[in-house]
């Protein structure tokens, strides 16, 4: 199935159905391929072939280009090979390392089964180790904020994930959620880490199916949010971080409320309504073309931009509201 027959199946379309879905499409593969499986429902062999260029064209194809001989990007798992001065020059942290350009090709949702993309996954088996005490990239390291993503990104990639799963589920807070601090002595969660360790064992469970004990952690996870209404103290009703508001792609490792939607959309239960705030904050922020703007992108240097910058319309917080609301529309 080629480009051809992709735009074929959108000239079929209603015209009043394709106003935003032509801009979403007039874009990378990465993009493409997701639109049309979650907002247009294309045939299946259409959404296939699409998803089969992110390998071989654009911006997936780009980034497995950039990766070394030594199966890192830019030299290291968490941070670039001579980064040690970034937070004194505050440049923001680089995102070009194999953490976060892993983490970017799972967000692209690149075919796993690809030959090119199975045989980075070997080079990064064979040759990437985590700054912390070289243990091997997938073996996962100390922070449950990197070991979360590290999870996600490992079953994405049809890795054996269960014992990063089993450290994770032993760090779990009595307040139900997860903490990067936990071993410098907190006893209260992070809503970033919490997420990012729910991504993890979402992706564990739909892969798996999971056990008793990972599927109660995680609801007990993500009670952590919802008791929270996603962005509030749970003591005084109060925005936790005004910058949790504004939507980011790429995510990275930080929080925000579309962030957190999106992840509930993805465990596919109903809306729960103690997410009414943060559904109304998201339909607040449609643009009158029917788009959404990138809001906050996260500093650091990065290998090509993915959006035309901050204030600008996004394709990619487009996709992701709308298959949002598309879900709080069919859970209503």
């Amino acid at each position: 199935m080629t480009s051809e027959s992709v735009n074929r199946f959108y000239q079929q379309q209603p015209r009043g159905k394709t106003e935003v879905l032509d801009w979403l499409l007039d874009s990378d593969p990465a993009i493409r391929w997701q639109v049309l499986h979650d907002l247009a429902r294309a045939p299946s062999q259409v959404v296939a072939a699409e998803r089969e260029r992110t390998a071989t064209e654009g911006w997936g194809a780009r980034l497995l280009a950039l990766q070394g001989e030594d199966g890192q990007w830019a030299g290291g798992a968490c941070f670039p090979a001579n980064s040690r001065n970034w937070r004194r020059e505050n440049q923001g942290q680089p995102w070009i390392s194999t953490l976060p350009t892993l983490q970017t090709l799972v967000d692209f949702g690149i075919d796993p089964h690809s030959d090119r993309v199975q045989n980075a996954i070997d080079a990064v088996n064979a040759g990437c180790r985590w700054e912390h005490a070289g243990q091997p990239f997938f073996s996962g390291e100390v922070e449950p904020c990197i070991n979360g993503r590290v999870v996600k990104i490992g079953v994405y990639f049809g890795q054996n994930m269960d014992a990063v799963v089993d450290r994770l589920l032993g760090e779990q807070l009595e307040d139900g959620g997860w903490n990067c601090e936990t071993e410098n002595g907190s006893v209260r969660s992070s809503f970033a880490t919490t997420l990012n360790v729910l991504e993890g064992l979402l992706a564990h469970q739909m892969a798996t199916g999971g056990s008793p004990e990972t599927v109660a952690a995680r609801l007990r996870g993500e009670e952590y949010l919802l008791a929270r209404g996603l962005f509030r103290r749970k003591s005084s009703g109060e925005v936790v971080n005004s910058s949790w508001l504004q939507f980011s792609f790429p995510i990275r490792w930080h929080y925000d409320v579309l962030r957190s939607l999106d992840y509930f959309r993805s465990a596919g239960a109903p809306p729960d309504p103690r997410m009414d705030d943060a559904i109304r904050l998201l339909q607040s922020k449609r643009q009158a073309n029917g788009a959404w703007v990138l809001e906050n992108t996260h500093p650091g240097m990065i290998y090509f931009p993915l959006e035309d910058g901050d204030e600008q319309p996004s394709r990619w917080n487009t996709l992701r509201a709308l298959r949002v609301l598309d879900w709080c529309k069919k859970g209503a």
